[in-house]
């Protein structure tokens, strides 16, 4: 019997939504954006982020005035407790979204013998 993978890949968003990882960083997320301050720094932060990276990916150069907003925008957000809970959870989210990679890449591997010992 064959099995449909995007069913269980639907159920994993499922359970990924139901996971303390998940809830936390929805709460979190929450905290920051009732707090005016946390807001307008987290949105601030990730407005310079996405224009260097947008700038990144068409080639253009970056200036060094560009960097060191990005610098003094990444230390405003590491003084404000909210974002930095965040940030926390976020990663924490993020390490179980590449454990979840592993599993899944780990047929493909064993298919082409990739960590295996010869």
């Amino acid at each position: 019997m064959a099995v449909n993978v995007y069913d269980q890949a639907n159920a994993l968003e499922d359970a990924l939504r139901q996971s303390d990882e998940f809830q936390n960083m929805k709460d979190l997320y929450g905290k920051v954006n009732s707090n005016p301050e946390s807001k307008q720094l987290f949105d601030d932060f990730r407005q310079v982020q996405m224009n260097l990276q947008q700038k990144q990916m068409q080639g253009e150069e970056i200036l060094e005035e560009e960097v060191q907003q990005a610098q003094k925008s990444a230390e405003d957000i590491e003084k404000d407790e909210n974002i930095k809970s965040l940030m926390e959870a976020e990663q924490k989210m993020s390490e179980l979204i590449q454990d979840l990679n592993r599993v899944i890449m780990k047929p493909i591997e064993e298919l082409y013998g990739l960590n295996n010992e010869n």
